[in-house]
């Protein structure tokens, strides 16, 4: 057996056993297929994994996702706000009664400083 035909031949062999390892691998893989309507929380539970089974958030992940946090937070707040007074929901105490003319013109602006804040970082 000439050089090349041993070179070959070894090439040939490092060839078969990475196919094998793959193999191995792809066989330990889970998929999953999430099938759902827009907006149904798919890509969510794929975050979740990520975020439990693997390192979780790298720091881009942290500078993307803050001020979204951020702002669901206010927007949930105004939401709960809004709710309490179309409920007829009171506050647990008087002096902390609130009008929409007193908060909303500020939610629009609290969003954009938490936007802007989430861009230096």
């Amino acid at each position: 057996m000439s050089q090349e035909e041993r070179a070959a031949l070894e090439r040939s062999r490092m060839i078969e056993k990475n196919l094998k390892e793959d193999g191995m691998q792809a066989a330990k893989d889970i998929k999953l297929l999430l099938l759902g309507a827009g907006e149904s929380g798919k890509s969510t539970i794929v975050k979740q994994m990520k975020i439990i089974h693997e390192s979780g958030f790298t720091a881009e992940d942290y500078k993307q996702y803050k001020p979204v946090v951020y702002s669901n937070t206010v927007q949930s707040l105004v939401a709960i706000l809004r709710a309490m007074a179309n409920l007829s929901v009171a506050f647990g105490a008087p002096d902390r009664e609130v009008s929409e003319s007193n908060y909303l013109p500020m939610v629009s602006l609290v969003i954009n400083l938490v936007y802007m804040m989430g861009a230096d970082k």
